[in-house]
C-alpha cells in the first residue's frame, strides 16, 4: 500500500476582502479536494483555514505517489486492421506505433458490436510532488475570486498580492513556483505582533504552530468562536447582552487575526435617534456589536474587535469612540433635519426620480402601488383608506438624508416619519412593513395594511420587470424578481389570504402605461411564480415533486387553495390505498384516451350488468353524496381519506370488467363510470402524477 503523509498549501497575501473571505475559505479546500481526487490521490479529511492574510488547506493522509493504472487503448476494428492476406493495414501499424510496440504485440478485444485491436499497458503513479504545484494553481483560478488584480511587472491574478506560499507533504517542502513566489516551509506570524517568518515543521503543527508563536488563529471556527464569547461576555460586563448579528460576527472575523474585544461609551443624548438608525451607524459603518438593556432599550455602550492585544487597551478605547461620535452626530442631524418635512410633502419630488427607465419615475411606480393596493385592500375586506394613504406615503422616505445615508433603514425609517407626522399607526407600520420579508425566513408583515402594502409593492415591480423583458436568467436577477415572487407566495399562503394571483397580475398590468404591453407578460410571469412556488415546496417544505405536479395540474389560481391542496394531497399520498388509487387513475386516464368515441355525460344504470361495475358505481355514487359538501369547503384532505376507500370496488372492477366491450352501448357506459371516478379525484389534483 502506498505511503501517505499530510499535505498543507498556505497561500499569504495581503488582506483579502473580508465578505467574500469565507466563500473562499470553503471553495479553495473544495477545488483542492477536487484536484486530488482527479489525480487519483484518495486522500483522508481536507481541513481549511483562512485569516484576512493567509488561505490555507491542511489535507490528511495523501499518497506519496498515484497508483499503477492499468491502461487499456483502442484501435481500429479487427476488420479494418488486416487485409485478406491477413496482413496488417495501415491504421493497424499507425495505432501499434503510436503504442510504441509491433502489431504482433497487440491484442483483441471481443464485444458485442465487434472485435477491435486493443493495447493494454500499465502506466507507472506519478509522484505526487510532481503533481502539486499544477494542482494548486488550479484550484487558485477556480477560487471565486469578487476581483481579480495585477501587481508589479507580472502577468498572473488573484485577489490581492501575494508574499509568501507554502507547500509541504509531510516534512518535506514540495518545490515550486506559484504566481511568481517561490515555495517553501516559512510562513508569517501576525503583522504587528510577529510580522516575521515561522517555519511549519509538518502540516499537523501548523494551526498550533501559528498560534503559539505567530499570534495569529488560522482557523474561522476557532476564531469566530473565540470573538462571539469575548462580546457576549463584554456586554454582560455593561450590564446588558450584546446585539450579535451573525454577518456581522461573520465580516469581524474575516478582518482579525488575533481578536479582542473592547468596550466603548457614547453620549447618551444620541439615544434620542431612533435606535435602528444607531445600530445600522454602529454595525455596517464601525463593525461595532451594540448593547441593548433587559428591557431591549439601546444602551449608550459598543463593543468593538480590535486585531491586536494592546498594551494600553484604553488608547483602542478612546480612538473608536472617537470614531463613532461623528457617525452619531450625522444621525442625530438627519433626524433633525428629515421631520422638518412631512412625508406626504415629499411626494412630488419623487417624479424626479428614476425607478427605471422604461417604466418611469418613483412617482410614476407610486401611484401604481396606490391603484393596486385599493385593489387588494377591497378585494379582501381590509381597510382601503388605511391602505391607500400608506400607499401615497410608502416611497417617500427614500427621499429623506437618513435613508439617503442608511438605505438598509429605508421603510423604517418610513415609519418613525410617519408617526411623527401624525398619520395612522397602522399607515406607519405598513411602511416599515412593506419591505417584509427582507430575506429567506424573515417575519412577515403583521398588518393587514402591512400586507397589503407588501403584495402590491412586489407585484407591481414583478410585472413591470417582465412586461419589459427583463426576467431573471441564470444567477442573475438584479431586481431581486425570485424573492419578491417567493415573498408575495408566502404572504398569500401564510396568512391566508383568499386572493386569486391571475386576476392580480391582471389588474396590476393595467395600471401601466399603453406604452407597455403588460397584460403581455401576466402568464409568463404566472408561470414564473408557480415555478417558485415549485422550489418552496419541494426545496423549503420538503414536499414530493410529484405531490406537487399532482395539484399544479389542475392550475388553481388562488395560492391559498394550492397550498391546501398540497397539504391534502401529502396526506393521501402516504396512505396504503394511495398507490393503487394513483395507478388506477393512470389506467383510467389512458384509456379515456385512447377513447375515439364521445364518452357519456352520465351512467345509464340499466346497463351496468357486471357486479363488479354495479359496486363501482354504487360506491361512486355514495361517495359523490359525502365529498361533494366537502370540497365546497375545501375540506380537501376529508375528501381524500374518504375517497381512498373506492380502491377495493375499483381493483375489483378492473380485475372482473372488460372496459372495451364490443357492444358500443356498455363500452360508452363504462367509459362513463371510469370518467365520473377520475371527475372526482380531478377536484382535488390529478393523483396519476403521483406514479
Amino acid at each position: 500500500m502506498s505511503k501517505t503523509a499530510d499535505l498543507l498549501v498556505e497561500i499569504g497575501t495581503e488582506e483579502l476582502p473580508p465578505k467574500a473571505l469565507r466563500r473562499m475559505h470553503d471553495a479553495f479546500r473544495d477545488a483542492l479536494d477536487l484536484q486530488l481526487n482527479e489525480n487519483h490521490l484518495p486522500h483522508g479529511e481536507c481541513i481549511a483555514f483562512a485569516t484576512p492574510r493567509r488561505l490555507a488547506v491542511v489535507i490528511r493522509d495523501v499518497p506519496l505517489q498515484q497508483a499503477d493504472r492499468e491502461v487499456t487503448r483502442r484501435g481500429p476494428a479487427l476488420k479494418a486492421a488486416f487485409d485478406a492476406d491477413g496482413k496488417p493495414t495501415k491504421p493497424a501499424e499507425g495505432f501499434a506505433r503510436s503504442c510504441g510496440v509491433s502489431v504482433d504485440a497487440l491484442q483483441t478485444l471481443e464485444t458485442d458490436k465487434g472485435a477491435w485491436l486493443v493495447w493494454q499497458s500499465t502506466e507507472p503513479g506519478k509522484d505526487c510532488a510532481q503533481l502539486l504545484p499544477d494542482m494548486v494553481e488550479q484550484a487558485l483560478k477556480q477560487l471565486p475570486v469578487p476581483k481579480r488584480m495585477r501587481w508589479g511587472n507580472n502577468t498572473f491574478e488573484f485577489v490581492r498580492p501575494v508574499h509568501w506560499i507554502v507547500l509541504m507533504l509531510g516534512e518535506t517542502t514540495v518545490p515550486a513556483t506559484i504566481m511568481g513566489i517561490t515555495s517553501g516551509n516559512m510562513s508569517r506570524g501576525h503583522r504587528f505582533h510577529r510580522n516575521e517568518d515561522i517555519a511549519i515543521n509538518t502540516p499537523a503543527e501548523y494551526s498550533h504552530t501559528l498560534e503559539q508563536q505567530g499570534m495569529v488563529i488560522a482557523d474561522m471556527e476557532q476564531r469566530r468562536e473565540s470573538i462571539r464569547t469575548q462580546v457576549i461576555e463584554a456586554g454582560k460586563a455593561c450590564g446588558g447582552k450584546a446585539v450579535i448579528d451573525d454577518s456581522l460576527l461573520d465580516e469581524v472575523t474575516a478582518l482579525v487575526e488575533w481578536p479582542v474585544a473592547i468596550t466603548g461609551d457614547f453620549d447618551k443624548r444620541f439615544l434620542e435617534v431612533p435606535a435602528e438608525a444607531l445600530v445600522s451607524s454602529m454595525q455596517d459603518h464601525q463593525k461595532f456589536f451594540p448593547v441593548r438593556a433587559s428591557n431591549g432599550s439601546l444602551m449608550p455602550q459598543f463593543i468593538t474587535v480590535a486585531n491586536i492585544a494592546s498594551k494600553n487597551p484604553s488608547q483602542v478605547q478612546s480612538g473608536n469612540e472617537r470614531v463613532i461620535r461623528p457617525r452619531l452626530e450625522d444621525a442625530v442631524f438627519f433626524w433633525e433635519q428629515d421631520r422638518k418635512q412631512t412625508l406626504a410633502g415629499r411626494a412630488p419630488q419623487l417624479h424626479k426620480m428614476t425607478f427605471q427607465q422604461q417604466l418611469g419615475t418613483l412617482g410614476d411606480k407610486q401611484q401604481r402601488i396606490v391603484l393596486l393596493a385599493t385593489y387588494i385592500a377591497d378585494t379582501l375586506g381590509f381597510d382601503v383608506t388605511q391602505a391607500q394613504r400608506a400607499a401615497e406615503l410608502c416611497k417617500c422616505d427614500l427621499l429623506t438624508s437618513m435613508v439617503y445615508e442608511f438605505p438598509e433603514l429605508q421603510g423604517i425609517m418610513g415609519r418613525y416619519y410617519a408617526l411623527h407626522d401624525g398619520e395612522d399607526a397602522a399607515v406607519a407600520a405598513a411602511l416599515d412593513e412593506q419591505y417584509q420579508p427582507r430575506f429567506a425566513g424573515d417575519t412577515l408583515p403583521a398588518s393587514a395594511t402591512g400586507q397589503v402594502l407588501a403584495l402590491a409593492e412586489r407585484i407591481d415591480t414583478l410585472v413591470g420587470i417582465f412586461a419589459i423583458g427583463q426576467p431573471p436568467t441564470g444567477d442573475k436577477d438584479p431586481f431581486a424578481l425570485r424573492r419578491a415572487a417567493l415573498g408575495v407566495l408566502r404572504i398569500i399562503i401564510e396568512k391566508e389570504l383568499e386572493i386569486d394571483l391571475r386576476e392580480l397580475l391582471s389588474k396590476a398590468a393595467s395600471g401601466f402605461d399603453e406604452n407597455i404591453d403588460a397584460d403581455a407578460a401576466v402568464e409568463s410571469l404566472y408561470d414564473f411564480i408557480m415555478g417558485r412556488l415549485r422550489n418552496w415546496y419541494t426545496e423549503q417544505c420538503d414536499y414530493d415533486v410529484h405531490v406537487f405536479e399532482a395539484v399544479l395540474a389542475r392550475q388553481p389560481a388562488r395560492p391559498l387553495d394550492f397550498d391546501q391542496r398540497m397539504q391534502a394531497v401529502r396526506a393521501f399520498n402516504e396512505m396504503p390505498e394511495a398507490a393503487h388509487l394513483s395507478a388506477a387513475n393512470k389506467r383510467i386516464r389512458n384509456i379515456l384516451r385512447k377513447s375515439e368515441t364521445k364518452i357519456p355525460a352520465s351512467v345509464v344504470t340499466s346497463l351496468l350488468q357486471e357486479p363488479a361495475e354495479q359496486a363501482l358505481a354504487e360506491a361512486i355514487t355514495e361517495q359523490e353524496k359525502i365529498v361533494q359538501p366537502l370540497f365546497r369547503q375545501r375540506a380537501y384532505a376529508d375528501a381524500l381519506r374518504s375517497l381512498a376507500g373506492l380502491q377495493a370496488p375499483v381493483d375489483r372492477f378492473f380485475d372482473d370488467v372488460m372496459v372495451m366491450a364490443e357492444d358500443p352501448a356498455l363500452r360508452d357506459n363504462r367509459l362513463a363510470l371510469l370518467q365520473g371516478l377520475a371527475n372526482l379525484f380531478l377536484q382535488v389534483a390529478d393523483i396519476s402524477q403521483l406514479q
